[in-house]
């Protein structure tokens, strides 16, 4: 979850620079920058991850140890837990808020800024063109947060497993399932592959009906 989060983060910085300064972009957004902002992220997830799995290892169980979720989430595990988890429900909620909020915040800077330059462009054409250059990002953005803040930024006590086993189906399904179909058919190759590919099914079946 921490990676996707700081990658929603670094594309909505991407947008602003492929629209407020699409002639610099290759030269800021080089393989360079690329290659170490990867491993950046990288860090910070497998940081992230092993925090949590460590608090999780130290707490003690009680007998049952089928967990009332469709993967090992960490809200599901505390729930068997029998000892205190006042502790990792501080991690988890000081996790969530610094690559959660800090990473919408910074997500919401970005698109101030893009929708400031959307604004400065006079012709009809010009703004619609760099909306819709972020526009598939904003959708994935709020479908991820929303999930995410509804699932994380709760006290225990406040759980009911099976609203988020539906509700993390969008962050761990659904989302992850709609980013390559989203993204790629902003790609004139892929949209017009997509099409030849609608086209030869209609025929193919047009010729069997005949």
């Amino acid at each position: 979850m921490g990676i996707e989060l700081l990658l929603l983060t670094v594309m909505a910085y991407d947008r602003y620079i492929a629209i407020g300064n699409p002639l610099r972009y290759a030269t800021i957004i080089n393989r360079k920058v690329c290659i170490q902002v990867a491993i950046i992220i990288t860090i910070i997830g497998s940081l992230n991850s092993m925090t949590h799995t460590y608090c999780t290892f130290r707490l003690p169980y009680c007998d049952d140890n089928k967990i009332n979720h469709f993967f090992c989430e960490i809200m599901p595990l505390l729930k068997l837990a029998c000892g205190d988890t006042y502790i990792n429900e501080i991690v988890v909620f000081t996790a969530d808020f610094i690559l959660g909020i800090c990473c919408f915040c910074l997500t919401c800077i970005s698109y101030v800024f893009i929708i400031n330059t959307i604004l400065k462009i006079r012709s009809a054409a010009g703004k619609r063109k760099a909306f819709s250059t972020c526009a598939s990002h904003i959708v994935i953005v709020s479908m991820y947060y929303g999930a995410v803040i509804f699932t994380y930024i709760r006290p225990r006590s406040s759980l009911s497993l099976e609203k988020d086993k539906i509700v993390s189906a969008l962050y761990a399904v659904i989302t992850p399932t709609l980013n390559p179909i989203i993204y790629s058919l902003r790609n004139k190759e892929v949209k017009e592959a997509f099409k030849r590919t609608i086209k030869r099914l209609v025929q193919h079946r047009v010729t069997n009906r005949t």
